[in-house]
């Protein structure tokens, strides 16, 4: 009765351990599969790229900004800086470049930049909210740190309102440094009250 109690044993724990084994491996696999994907920055220039850049700013807009700087300068924002007119006029007249982030064929985010004398101004840089946590985010700034490089800049700047803390403490982690504060008035009795952030190029 022991010898069967101890081989009983045995089996369970054999069982026990391929079960973790196999878990392990397909956790392992899913991680790597998640890693693999990669994404794709596609310049927008077409109306059509335009107003697909309108309609995701319109929606990341109003999900992140709303409780940080409330809904009437968010309207106010979305309408001045990213609707579609505000838009073309940038690429058209003011030298910003703004590219699509597509994953698995599919629009996840978009990012929009400007040259200023030796730096890259990081104008927009947004993955929407059902898509981040995959490393999209991540693989947009290897590419705008490429892009800035091949064009010998010595730095990527941007500018993050001071109470957006989760994406202060993103950027921080990406390497970027924070160089204070910085208030610009945008019309209508609204200011941006951010920190100027800056990453250097080596």
């Amino acid at each position: 009765m022991k010898l069967f109690s101890a081989v009983s044993t045995m089996k369970i724990f054999h069982f026990t351990r391929k079960f973790y084994i196999n878990q392990s491996n397909h956790l392992l696999s899913l991680f790597a599969i998640l890693a693999s994907m990669k994404i794709t920055m596609k310049p927008v220039a077409s109306p059509g790229a335009i107003e697909t850049v309108a309609r995701l700013a319109e929606e990341i807009w109003n999900e992140h900004y709303v409780p940080i700087i409330g809904q009437e300068q968010v309207d106010y924002m979305v309408a001045k800086y990213q609707s579609v007119p505000a838009i073309s006029n940038q690429i058209e007249n003011e030298s910003y470049i703004y590219f699509l982030i597509f994953a698995e064929a599919k629009v996840v985010g978009y990012v929009g930049m400007q040259i200023r004398e030796q730096e890259l101004f990081l104008s927009k840089y947004y993955v929407h909210r059902s898509q981040r946590g995959k490393g999209y985010g991540k693989q947009a700034l290897d590419f705008i740190r490429q892009y800035a490089r091949e064009r010998g800049l010595k730095g990527i700047s941007l500018t993050v309102n001071k109470f957006n803390s989760n994406s202060i403490a993103a950027y921080e982690k990406m390497g970027f440094l924070n160089l204070g504060p910085t208030v610009a008035d945008i019309g209508n009795g609204f200011i941006m009250d951010d920190y100027k952030m800056r990453l250097p190029l080596n």
